[in-house]
């Protein structure tokens, strides 16, 4: 009798851990289709994204953000972490400054728009 025991402990064993795993609840995973414009709007974000930072990696403008006692790296952080659709307005603003002429005012447009997001994180708390 000792020796069935023994042979059927480990099946007693490997039943209850079935047991087990089939009463945890289990997630589900669920797929659904992406809509053609969210791709079209993440891929026209990140070329936005590519040309605010371009406007703010010349030698102008982080000298006006010197100027204004911000340091240049922590301004590209701050673009970095906008939205799409901020970045996407940014991009669009920059596109309606005429060509060529005052170089000085895409500057100052930049600026006021970083100062911008800069005075609403603080507002927001967001910013220390």
């Amino acid at each position: 009798m000792i020796r069935i025991r023994r042979k059927g402990q480990p099946i007693f064993i490997f039943m209850a851990l079935v047991a087990v795993s089939i009463a945890l609840p289990c997630h589900y995973a669920l797929a659904a289709l992406v809509p053609t414009d969210s791709v079209a709007d993440s891929a026209g974000a990140a070329d936005a994204r590519g040309r605010v930072m371009q406007s703010l990696a010349r030698e102008d403008v982080r000298a006006a953000l010197a100027a204004q006692g911000l340091n240049p790296e922590e301004v590209q952080a701050r673009v970095a972490g906008l939205t799409d659709a901020e970045v996407q307005q940014i991009a669009g603003q920059l596109d309606q400054l005429p060509a060529g002429g005052n170089g000085w005012a895409a500057a100052v447009v930049v600026l006021l728009i970083v100062l911008l997001v800069i005075l609403i994180l603080k507002v927001s708390g967001h910013l220390r």
